[in-house]
């Protein structure tokens, strides 16, 4: 059956609900803050799905779409940055969501964007993708790994689910961590109970992959709360300054690049 979805343009363009029925898909974590920030702000962590470009972290953080007022015309939905304008059209579909995405830089701009998508998951909710596919996982990951961390490493490479011994297709019960992994594949399905959400990035000729964030009380230090994110990317990297060759994308001669994400509701695993 189609999802239902909500989008809030005038914050930011944020997805504020991905509805299947009586289940909704997406966390939320009220903050006023929300509502009034303005480019360059730290990002204000309201939950939903989050548009991130030109990187998720570093400068500005969580990039520079998620603090401006969107535009609205018929169904697409627009954004314009100081070095790029990112256009976003969405639809139902018969079993889920499709929303097409063109970014207009100048060519050789490089950048990654994420569907930042925190979602409300139980404690027995996995996370299934093809066994043995390539994960990085990030420094705040290094005292829970079997090796330790090589010095001055941005990132490490296992294999999935259990990179460096970290077994990471579970989400339980708060321990105090929280955990960033990169998984080099487009698609990635989430079981919760009786429920299943895929989640999917296509984009020809840039690399795509899915991130994961594991927050399981353990973020930020300060007040950390428990929060998942589920995150198709373009690029495969959190940080676009770190990205070396192959890791982000890139705006070719034409001075455009267009991929698309799918949301798909009871999901055949991948």
């Amino acid at each position: 059956m189609p999802l239902a979805f909500t989008t809030d343009p005038a914050h930011g363009g944020r997805w504020t609900s991905l509805r299947d029925g009586d289940r909704e898909w997406l966390w939320h974590r009220p903050d006023p803050a929300r509502h009034g920030v303005v480019p360059g702000d730290a990002f204000v962590d309201a939950g939903g799905l989050e548009e991130c470009v030109p990187t998720v972290r570093g400068t500005p953080d969580h990039g520079d779409a998620w603090s401006r007022p969107w535009a609205r015309d018929g169904d697409t939905e627009r954004v314009d940055c100081d070095a790029f304008t990112l256009a976003r059209t969405a639809r139902a579909t018969a079993d889920g969501v499709e929303a097409d995405y063109t970014l207009r830089a100048d060519p050789g701009y490089r950048f990654v964007w994420a569907a930042h998508a925190l979602l409300d998951l139980s404690e027995r909710a996995e996370l299934r993708a093809r066994t043995g596919v390539s994960t990085r996982i990030f420094p705040e990951a290094s005292a829970l790994l079997d090796t330790p961390w090589p010095d001055g490493a941005a990132w490490v490479e296992g294999d999935w689910p259990a990179p460096g011994g970290l077994r990471l297709d579970r989400f339980g019960p708060e321990d105090g961590t929280a955990v960033g992994a990169v998984l080099a594949d487009r698609r990635v399905c989430v079981h919760d109970g009786s429920h299943r959400l895929a989640l999917a990035v296509e984009a020809d000729g840039q690399p795509v992959s899915v991130a994961l964030w594991r927050n399981l009380g353990g973020f930020p230090a300060a007040a950390p709360y428990r929060s998942i994110g589920v995150e198709p990317m373009l690029g495969r990297t959190f940080d676009l300054a770190e990205a070396g060759p192959g890791d982000a994308a890139c705006v070719p001669g034409s001075g455009e690049v267009r991929w698309r994400l799918t949301l798909t509701a009871g999901c055949r695993c991948p």
